[in-house]
């Protein structure tokens, strides 16, 4: 009786679960198949770092013309401002030299110069500037006020390592899509961690992480750390193209996690070790502008 009973209440409750969009039979859905590269290549750790070496050691100054998109990021309130993106000119000398200056409709709305430890920036159509160490924190609601030499020194040129950094590598496997063409593609990566040791510790600070796609061997990412081990800097290289001798990014992408800021570089030209007089690298203050000393 107890096992007629079950049947006929499972008989029963059948058609009110195919009602329901239930069903006891498996069902197959279509997905999109990723797509791998043609092709695929190898290196080992310490070619990556000679690669990163040689590429550095051969670069002693830059100059780019780039179109700057700034945006701040409130990831709080779940808001981005973007700002009108105004033609930029980036000038670099090693060791840590740098001026990089913003023009909108020919009108100059920043200027900015390192000596490679204190910086100047000047906004003229605000009759302000700031000086200070390039070591020096931005503070301001003002995104733009918050740009500091380093953004950009760092993200133009990927550093080689010192002779202090250790490194190690890891293999991943990243699934990208391409929403233009309505496909997703595999890319094998290589992710090279490195670090400096610590006097007496076991526990090692991170100093940067370089993801390179493994169909050209090329940076795609660098995060940069600060001395307590939090994210400072996050920057993403794109659309590869030739200019001139080299290949180089042509959208730089710089995220400022704790400033909360990002800006995207799209570069239009880029001239390697052209000659360069410090007078380059120096701003005449205006006579009109107040200057804001930082810590």
């Amino acid at each position: 009786m107890r096992k007629s009973y079950r049947c006929a209440v499972g008989l029963t409750a059948l058609p009110s679960l195919l009602l329901v969009g239930c069903s006891i039979f498996p069902t197959t859905r279509k997905l999109p198949v990723p797509k791998a590269p043609a092709v695929t290549q190898t290196a080992e750790p310490e070619d990556l770092v000679a690669q990163l070496n040689k590429r550095w050691d051969g670069v002693d100054a830059l100059t780019a013309t780039v179109e700057i998109r700034a945006t701040e990021l409130k990831n709080n309130e779940g808001v981005e401002k973007d700002f009108p993106s105004c033609r930029g000119f980036i000038v670099i000398r090693k060791p840590k030299m740098l001026r990089v200056v913003g023009t909108y409709f020919g009108v100059k709305i920043f200027d900015m110069a390192s000596d490679g430890k204190n910086f100047t920036l000047v906004i003229p159509t605000k009759s302000i500037a700031f000086e200070g160490s390039n070591d020096a924190k931005g503070t301001s609601p003002n995104p733009m006020y918050n740009l500091r030499p380093d953004f950009f020194f760092d993200a133009m040129i990927v550093r080689g390592l010192a002779p202090e950094d250790f490194y190690t590598r890891m293999g991943d496997t990243e699934t990208l899509e391409d929403a233009a063409k309505k496909h997703l593609s595999l890319m094998p990566e290589y992710v090279l961690s490195i670090t400096r040791h610590n006097t007496g510790s076991r526990n090692d600070t991170p100093v940067r992480v370089i993801t390179f796609h493994r169909d050209d061997l090329l940076p795609y990412q660098q995060d940069l750390y600060d001395g307590s081990g939090n994210l400072e800097t996050e920057v993403v290289y794109a659309k590869y193209a030739d200019f001139g001798s080299s290949r180089y990014p042509s959208v730089v992408t710089i995220k400022r996690p704790q400033e909360g800021i990002q800006i995207a570089l799209t570069v239009e030209r880029v001239i390697e070790n052209p000659k360069l007089t410090d007078e380059q690298f120096q701003i005449k203050m205006p006579d009109e502008v107040k200057v804001q000393k930082l810590e």
